[in-house]
């Protein structure tokens, strides 16, 4: 597909191909525009700088911060990627347990996938993962009162987190909006991240479910670290430095295949 050699057009082009897919590499933008993969990095860094997407090693992706994007939009972002989390993530669930899912994208993604499982009692603090969870025979769902956010039907405020601080979990499945260098997980809202924080405290293992893309993003507000999860589990795209991070910290990886 040819755009001509006109920066803006093309740029504006791959704006439009990152809203239809959520995200893409370098080398299949360099392909689908036929240009080179030199030329699209520096799109995409003048794109980035101006705040219009998020680079990630390899691509750039819609910026998928509550922020910047809506609930629908984050759902296409790293799609394929985050319904191959969901199974992995599910996979690492044992029936009969007590389990805290927290609201998010790839969350909600683990969510469909634990149909089969039986025995579960389930804290989430979102009505759309819970709407999802009420048909399942296996699982009773709890969740707590509070403010609902309208955008993706999360649940907040000082309610939400007495709820969840009456309970202790066996697993957390957690997501998060960017995890920095230094292992810190990230997030947008503040009122969102006090509830992780308070599902983080009150459960034995917490695994952490994220797309690679997440890596080294920024945003404004911490929910926690890498050293409070027992795994973390991401898809094939996951940097060395995030890998070197989780051996540090203790933190299983998984990949999910």
């Amino acid at each position: 597909m040819k755009t001509g050699r006109n920066t803006r057009t093309r740029q504006q082009a791959i704006l439009r191909h990152l809203h239809q897919n959520g995200r893409a590499t370098v080398e299949e933008l360099a392909g689908r525009f036929e240009t080179t993969p030199q030329t699209i990095r520096k799109d995409l860094n003048i794109l980035a700088g101006a705040g219009r997407v998020m680079r990630f090693h390899g691509g750039a992706s819609l910026l998928a911060g509550s922020e910047y994007t809506g609930y629908e939009v984050r759902k296409q972002i790293a799609r394929e990627q985050k319904e191959r989390i969901g199974r992995a993530a599910a996979a690492l669930v044992p029936n009969n347990t007590a389990v805290i899912l927290n609201a998010g994208t790839t969350t909600a993604e683990v969510a469909r996938r634990l149909e089969n499982h039986s025995g579960l009692k389930l804290v989430t603090d979102n009505l759309e993962i819970a709407n999802e969870l009420r048909h399942m025979a296996g699982i009773e769902v709890m969740v707590p009162g509070g403010v609902i956010r309208a955008s993706d039907g999360a649940i907040l405020g000082e309610t939400a987190v007495e709820f969840i601080r009456q309970f202790r979990a066996d697993i957390a499945i957690v997501g998060c909006a960017a995890i920095a260098s230094d292992g810190a997980l990230l997030d947008f809202d503040l009122r969102e991240a006090v509830v992780a924080r308070a599902i983080l405290a009150v459960s034995r293992n917490v695994i952490l479910a994220v797309d690679s893309s997440k890596f080294e993003r920024m945003a404004p507000v911490c929910i926690g670290h890498l050293n409070q999860l027992r795994s973390l589990v991401t898809d094939r795209g996951c940097p060395a430095e995030l890998r070197d991070l989780c051996r540090a910290e203790g933190v299983d990886l998984v990949i999910a295949d």
